[in-house]
């Protein structure tokens, strides 16, 4: 039995183009991640890691669109591959199948290492231009998640012994962010 058609689209913002991605290609469905590839804790990237099956192909634009690290671009394919799915990259017109080439683990490794490279060279690019628009004080940080009025609100009620979780949840932030403001008390 033939499986099916599955395909991976990855932009790193929301305002961002998924249509060129796989435009024209014959697919069965289509998970789209608007997620950074840093890593792979993507929630559409999760839920076709438990869609796929034995027999299935899986069809995905480019490498950096399924990760920007070398070590969970190997990883993806190699539990993919053993779990009887063929990957097809578009781009670099490379398909895995877990039968494959050394040729092929070698322009995995080598394309995967190009992709987390130019990773790391935006970031290089965003730190820079962060660090010159601070010089010239143009740079402001991040808009704050809470106003004053509101982190005074979420102080008071954590003091008084309500649950992190759920004031986390009411007032829209991560418990991270949580435990920041609260660290910021003083």
């Amino acid at each position: 039995m033939a499986g099916q058609r599955i395909g991976y689209i990855r932009v790193s913002s929301l305002d961002q183009n998924t249509q060129r991605q796989l435009e024209g290609i014959e697919l069965d469905r289509i998970f789209t991640d608007k997620a950074s590839g840093k890593d792979i804790k993507r929630p559409q990237l999760e839920e076709l890691l438990r869609f796929l099956r034995d027999g299935d192909t899986l069809v995905v634009h480019s490498m950096d669109r399924l990760a920007r690290n070398l070590d969970d671009l190997r990883s993806l394919v190699q539990r993919l591959t053993k779990k009887g799915v063929r990957i097809e990259f578009l781009k670099e017109h490379l398909v895995f199948t877990g039968e494959d080439s050394p040729m092929a683990h070698l322009m995995l490794s080598v394309m995967g290492a190009f992709a987390e490279f130019e990773r790391a060279l935006i970031g290089e690019r965003q730190r820079e231009g962060i660090t010159l628009a601070k010089a010239r004080g143009a740079y402001r940080g991040r808009r704050k998640a809470l106003s004053p009025e509101k982190a005074a609100e979420l102080r008071t009620r954590a003091g008084a012994g309500e649950q992190k979780t759920g004031l986390a949840r009411e007032f829209g932030i991560s418990r991270e962010t949580l435990y920041q403001y609260l660290k910021a008390e003083g």
